[in-house]
């Protein structure tokens, strides 16, 4: 695969002159083989900055591989991007994006995707805070790249024993609130969904939730073997092509990254770097893989849910079995 800090300089410099903010061209960093500057926000302890140095300081001691840094200042003057990638045996990619604005707005997505001859599960963690006196909203999980609704082999095989783990954490931080029947389907039963005004107590509740979610799934990868089987590889591809292809068009931080670069820069930072794998390892559409969100004219149901359904409270019991209706 390109390297990632290729791909966001290429991106960066073609669609720079379609938009509305020539400065752009004059914020962009880009940095290889290199670690974690300091910057006045990892001052901060209520900062997540450090959660994504955790994150690479982590992997870097359980795999060796190549890291690149980019950073880009927003059309406002007052907040910055900045992009982090991870590339190693087993990890096709370890990607962060922390936005970071003068008024206290966070915003961090970091995730990591398997290589396609590993079925793992995909990690993932969002935090939004909007300012310091407002809720700052979390989720993290390890997501089933296969079925756990239905099928109890790969729930057996990723997530039997670490139900004690997700359940120590749901009683620390409550669920969140409504969550759409159609994202639950990429969801685990040990997902965290939180909202809560910041104070240190919390978040260092959170902080030590991300860091106990993120050394599970390092050891799940450390334990991994190979899959030589090409249909099984297959199929591992399509699911996560489907998971990215899912998240490209639902991302809820779109909006935000529109306003800030421009829409042009914003859907590239979307598709060639927070789900970057949407061209490049598979064909299928949005409206292939979710048909049911197609409206007149062939376009797609912009709606977050279509089915209407959301869970205020967690649809999943102390041994990590669904009990809300059934969804397809």
């Amino acid at each position: 695969m390109e390297s990632l800090s290729s791909s966001i300089s290429t991106l960066f410099s073609t669609t720079i002159e379609q938009q509305p903010y020539p400065m752009l061209s004059n914020n962009i960093n880009t940095r290889c083989h290199c670690s974690m500057k300091k910057t006045p926000t990892q001052d901060n302890v209520l900062s997540y900055q450090k959660f994504v140095k955790f994150a690479l300081d982590e992997t870097n001691l359980s795999t060796k591989g190549l890291e690149e840094f980019s950073t880009l200042k927003a059309a406002d003057g007052k907040t910055e991007l900045k992009m982090c990638s991870f590339q190693a045996p087993k990890i096709r990619l370890l990607r962060s994006l922390f936005i970071e604005s003068s008024d206290g707005m966070q915003v961090l997505d970091l995730a990591i995707f398997p290589e396609v001859e590993y079925d793992l599960p995909i990690f993932c963690a969002n935090f939004f805070t909007t300012g310091p006196e407002t809720k700052t909203s979390y989720y993290r999980d390890l997501n089933p790249l296969h079925d756990v609704m239905n099928e109890t082999r790969y729930k057996e095989k990723y997530y039997k024993s670490l139900i004690p783990l997700g359940l120590k954490y749901t009683e620390l931080l409550p669920w969140g609130g409504k969550l759409t029947s159609e994202s639950l389907k990429f969801f685990s039963p040990m997902v965290i969904w939180t909202k809560f005004s910041p104070s240190h107590e919390k978040h260092d509740i959170l902080f030590s939730a991300f860091k106990d979610y993120y050394k599970a799934w390092l050891s799940l990868m450390d334990q991994a073997k190979e899959e030589t089987d090409i249909s099984q590889i297959g199929l591992n591809r399509e699911a996560q092509h489907r998971y990215l292809t899912w998240r490209a068009q639902k991302d809820p931080g779109y909006n935000l990254l529109k306003r800030l670069i421009g829409e042009t820069l914003a859907k590239g930072v979307v598709n060639k770097f927070l789900f970057n794998g949407v061209k490049e390892l598979g064909n299928k559409t949005f409206l292939d893989y979710f048909p049911e969100y197609e409206v007149e004219g062939g376009s797609i149901n912009e709606k977050r849910s279509i089915v209407g359904k959301s869970f205020e409270s967690r649809p999943w019991d102390a041994r990590g079995v669904f009990v809300g209706d059934t969804f397809s």
